[in-house]
C-alpha cells in the first residue's frame, strides 16, 4: 500500500474535491461544516446556491450556449458518512482526516470508513459545477443531510424548490448498473431502563468479545449471510448464562442500525471455578460459528479475559433474561425473496446495536423491503416479539420505496449514454439500500430518476474501499449523458 498523492489521479478535477471531502468532518447530522465549505466555495465561482430549513444545500448552474431549453438535470448525493473504526483505532470522526491509500487500484481507508459513499457522488457533482469542459443544459446540485441516520434531509426537503426534471443520483456501489428502483425501510427503536442487583460477592467479572467480522452494508450485503456479533453473542449468552447461573453487567454491540454489526462485547459475572467451563463453551461456540460462516467471515474470534474493574452492581435476573431471550430469538436477517425479481432480497432487517449498559438498554433495528407494506409489517412482527417480553420499542416513520419506471427518457438517455462511451450495454438492477430516489420522488413526483455509481466495496464498515477506475468511468458517463440530454 501507497500513501496517496490525489494530483495522479484521473480525472483530477473529480479527486481533487474528494480530497477535500476527506479533510472536513462530515458524520450524519453534522454536516455543516462541509455546507458551508461548499456554500462558500460556489459562491466564490459565482453560483447560486441556497440551503434549505433542513439544512440541504442547492447549488445551481446555468446551461451552456446551446443547451439552454433542454431538460434540466439534477445531480443528487447526501453530505454525510458513516464513522466506523476498527477496535483499538484512536479515530475522532469529528476532527480528524480520513488517511486513505493504494492497493491495487482501489482506495482503502484501512481501519475506518472511507467516506467514498457517497463522497464521490459529491465530488462527481462538485466536477460538473467547476469544469468549463462539458456541454450541459440547466444544473442543480443536491446535497441532503442525514441520509446515513434517518435520511431527514430528503424526507424533510422542500417541495417547489427543485426545477430539474431528470435526477441523476449517484449513490450506488456497482460500476456498470443503472439503478431504477430501491427498497423501502423503517426502524425500530427498543428499549427502557434497566434494574440493578448488588454483585454477589463470590463472583469473577469476564469479558466476552465477539471480533474478526467483516461488518457492512446492511441492505447491500444482507444476502452474503455475514455473521452479526450482536446475534452471536447474544444466542450464546442466553444459553450460557441460564445454564450457569452467570449473570450479566453489561452488552454493547455494534455502533449503526444499518451497518451489520462487527463487534460486541458483553461483561458477566460467574464463580471462579466456572472459568475454564466458559473458555471450553466460548471455544465450542467459536468452532460451531466458524463453521457457519467458513468461506464468507473467516476472520470470527471470540475472546475471553478476566476484567479487573470494581464492579458493584449486575443487571436484575428477570431483566437479564428477558433481554437476551428476546435478542436471541429475534429474527435477522433475510426475510423473504422477491417473487418477480430474480436474486433480489425483499424483505429483511438488521439488529444493528445492541446496549445494555447503566446509562441505557436499547436496540436499533432497521427493517427494509422492496414493497412499503411489507417493511411496515415484518417491523410489527419484530415489535410485537419484544412486546412479548415487556419491552417497550417505536417505530420511526416509513421511508418510502422507489418505485421503478423502465420507461423514462432519464433512463434511456443514459443508457445510449453507456452504450456511446463504453460499448456495451448497462445492466438495470433495483437495489436492497435506501437511496433517497423514492423519498425525492414524493415531494417531485414528475421526476425522471436513476442511480449510478462507481465499485465501493464495504461501504458502512472499516476498509471501505472504492475502484479508482470506475470513478474515471462514471465521470466519462456523466459527462456523455449531459452532453447528450435534448
Amino acid at each position: 500500500m501507497i500513501q496517496v498523492d490525489f494530483s495522479k489521479l484521473s480525472p483530477q478535477v473529480v479527486w481533487q474535491h474528494f480530497e477535500t471531502l476527506c479533510t472536513i468532518p462530515r458524520p450524519s447530522k453534522h454536516e455543516q461544516q462541509l455546507r458551508q465549505h461548499l456554500k462558500d466555495w460556489a459562491e466564490q465561482r459565482n453560483l447560486e446556491t441556497y440551503v434549505d430549513d433542513i439544512g440541504n444545500l442547492i447549488i445551481r448552474k446555468a446551461a451552456t450556449a446551446g443547451k439552454e431549453h433542454v431538460a434540466g438535470v439534477i445531480l443528487q448525493g447526501h453530505l454525510d458518512m458513516v464513522t466506523q473504526a476498527n477496535r483499538g483505532t484512536q479515530h475522532d470522526f469529528f476532527k480528524d482526516p480520513i488517511q486513505p491509500v493504494l492497493k491495487d487500484g482501489w482506495l482503502i481507508a484501512e481501519n475506518t470508513t472511507l467516506g467514498a459513499d457517497n463522497g464521490i457522488g459529491v465530488a462527481l457533482a462538485l466536477a460538473v459545477l467547476e469544469s468549463n469542459d462539458v456541454a450541459h443544459g440547466p444544473i442543480e446540485v443536491l446535497l441532503t443531510i442525514d441520509e446515513e441516520a434517518g435520511m431527514s434531509g430528503a424526507r424533510l426537503l422542500e417541495s417547489g424548490v427543485l426545477t430539474g426534471q431528470w435526477l441523476f443520483n449517484i449513490d450506488t456501489e456497482e460500476w456498470g448498473e443503472l439503478y431504477l428502483g430501491c427498497a423501502g425501510s423503517i426502524d425500530l427503536e427498543v428499549g427502557q431502563p434497566l434494574e440493578y442487583d448488588a454483585a454477589p460477592n463470590d463472583l469473577i467479572f469476564v469479558d466476552l468479545l465477539v471480533s474478526g467480522l467483516k461488518g457492512g452494508h446492511s441492505g447491500v450485503d444482507i444476502h452474503l449471510g455475514r455473521g452479526n456479533a450482536n446475534v452471536i453473542l447474544a444466542n450464546f449468552l442466553n444459553d450460557y448464562l441460564a445454564q450457569s447461573n452467570g449473570r450479566l453487567v453489561e452488552f454493547v454491540g455494534g455502533t449503526a442500525r444499518n451497518a451489520i454489526p462487527r463487534e460486541a462485547v458483553a461483561t458477566i459475572a460467574i464463580k471462579a471455578e466456572q472459568l475454564t467451563e466458559l473458555e471450553n463453551a466460548v471455544a465450542a461456540v467459536q468452532k460451531e460459528w466458524q463453521k457457519k460462516l467458513r468461506g464468507i467471515d473467516d476472520q470470527l474470534q471470540i475472546t475471553v479475559q478476566q476484567n479487573s474493574n470494581q464492579i458493584d452492581e449486575v443487571i436484575t435476573l428477570p431483566q437479564q433474561q428477558v433481554w437476551l431471550q428476546a435478542l436471541a430469538t429475534c429474527p435477522y436477517g433475510i426475510a423473504r425473496w422477491s417473487r418477480t425479481l430474480p436474486d433480489v432480497v425483499e424483505t429483511s432487517n438488521n439488529i444493528g446495536v445492541a446496549k445494555l449498559t447503566k446509562d441505557e438498554a436499547k436496540t436499533l433495528i432497521m427493517v427494509r423491503s422492496m414493497v412499503n407494506q411489507e417493511a411496515l409489517t415484518f417491523a410489527q412482527n419484530i415489535q410485537l416479539h419484544f412486546a412479548n417480553f415487556e419491552i417497550q420499542s417505536e417505530l420511526t416513520p416509513l421511508v418510502s420505496g422507489w418505485t421503478p419506471n423502465p420507461d423514462s427518457a432519464a433512463l434511456k438517455c443514459l443508457q445510449q449514454a453507456y452504450q456511446s462511451a463504453f460499448e456495451i450495454e448497462p445492466n438495470l438492477k433495483v437495489i436492497h439500500a435506501g437511496l433517497e430516489c423514492g423519498i425525492i420522488a414524493e415531494h417531485y413526483p414528475d421526476l425522471q430518476i436513476v442511480s449510478f455509481g462507481p465499485d465501493i466495496q464495504g461501504a458502512h464498515a472499516p476498509g471501505e474501499r472504492v475502484k479508482v477506475d470506475t470513478v474515471e468511468k462514471c465521470w466519462k458517463l456523466l459527462v456523455t449523458a449531459l452532453e447528450s440530454v435534448r
